[in-house]
């Protein structure tokens, strides 16, 4: 969770320039910063037509500089802003995942006769200390014996475990399968083993609180009718959503992206959920010409973001008071917290810059705020982008930005 002092540094950055956020930008475009922007952006083995970038300032809404604003462009994590928008303003700050235990038998005296089922609902924090309080909570109905097994139900979300356009060594490397019962740090035997996995570790955890299961533990839907023993929440979204964008978690963010689809489109898939978060864009005014979005994370070769929606997602985002503090806070502050933590540590621009940054092999991008003045977001794209100069590219450009007058 975000300490409360590197809050007080986002809330900074942003302060009370926050409400002309919506205005519609103008084209006054400082000649002698414009330029200077240029410069800074130029880097050898990076191609300029490859290249987009945009700087607004927030007060005026006056363009300060802008390349390619258009130009559909591979986001990397970028892509993680459009999915943590579209959840906040239609799960809202508040939403909180949940976990279940649900007995299909009878409880006699202190033996349940029957299975247990834990199922899961696309909590992405689910970690074994959750699932010793689950089984707290079934001991505490003075259930000494289990008669049958535990058995872990993820229908929540489809059989999919990865996402279109994702490469092979992905799944396990940049990011575990991508089911709705998946448990932190809980290694799984193969694509499909999370919720065995998942059922394993809550039988052990009854185990230890002195309750006895006969039957050993496996995968499957619960039945229809069945009697509900325990719950689990997860911490709000808001605190989700801070931790996805700071530290820039694959896994999150493609759950999140599925619980999409199945809270508002009724279908747990990766494809509906970026459908949904399309089409929230779009009614947020936000620009999505060029635009496509495949999935939650930006590892997907297939995504497309602009400069022009990225700069949108932040504004309007930004402006919006039923999102604004978790929205704004989830970007990591420069030389102070997550993927910003050893960048741009220097007295122009630490505490005074936060952003999401984004990497892959074919992109990198960089996309936030300075001070209580501008917003910008950058998209260098190559075969493949050079990861080091692109990068110093982008912090020269914010650079020039925070020292502007």
């Amino acid at each position: 969770m975000m300490s409360s002092r590197i809050t007080a540094l986002v809330t900074a950055v942003v302060g009370a320039a926050l409400t002309a956020l919506a205005a519609t930008p103008t084209q006054a475009t400082p000649p002698d910063l414009s330029a200077a922007l240029g410069r800074a952006l130029t880097a050898p083995g990076v191609a300029a037509s490859r290249t987009a970038a945009l700087a607004i300032e927030l007060e005026t809404g006056a363009v300060v500089f802008e390349a390619n604003v258009g130009l559909a462009l591979a986001p990397a994590s970028a892509e993680k802003l459009a999915v943590s928008f579209a959840a906040l303003r239609l799960l809202g700050p508040g939403f909180r995942f949940r976990t279940e235990v649900v007995g299909d038998g009878e409880l006699e005296r202190r033996v349940w006769r029957g299975n247990l089922f834990l199922v899961g609902y696309g909590d992405p924090t689910l970690d074994s200390a959750d699932l010793d309080a689950l089984a707290r909570d079934v001991q505490s109905w003075g259930i000494r014996k289990v008669t049958g097994r535990v058995v872990g139900d993820e229908r929540h979300f489809d059989d999919t475990r990865t996402a279109p356009g994702w490469k092979p060594w992905f799944l396990g490397v940049e990011s575990p399968p991508v089911s709705a019962l998946s448990v932190d740090d809980v290694r799984v035997a193969s694509a499909n083993g999370s919720a065995a996995a998942a059922a394993r570790v809550f039988r052990d955890a009854l185990i230890r609180r002195g309750v006895e299961v006969r039957g050993g533990f496996g995968a499957s839907r619960a039945p229809t009718d069945v009697l509900p023993l325990a719950q689990d929440l997860s911490e709000p979204l808001a605190d989700i959503v801070r931790g996805m964008n700071r530290e820039s978690d694959n896994f999150v963010s493609e759950m999140l992206l599925k619980e999409l689809g199945a809270s508002v489109a009724r279908r747990g898939s990766t494809a509906a959920g970026a459908q949904v978060v399309h089409d929230e864009l779009a009614a947020a005014g936000v620009p999505v010409t060029g635009v496509r979005i495949v999935d939650g994370s930006g590892l997907s070769r297939l995504d497309r973001l602009t400069a022009r929606a990225l700069v949108a997602i932040l504004r309007i985002g930004a402006a919006d008071p039923a999102m604004r503090d978790a929205f704004v806070t989830s970007l990591a502050v420069a030389g102070v917290s997550g993927t910003l933590k050893r960048r741009l540590d220097r007295r122009s621009t630490r505490g005074r810059v936060i952003a999401k940054t984004g990497t892959t092999r074919v992109a990198s991008a960089l996309a936030g705020f300075v001070r209580r003045r501008y917003v910008f977001a950058i998209v260098q794209n190559g075969s493949p982008v050079p990861y080091w100069t692109a990068r110093r590219a982008q912090d020269r450009f914010v650079t020039v930005l925070a020292r502007a007058n």
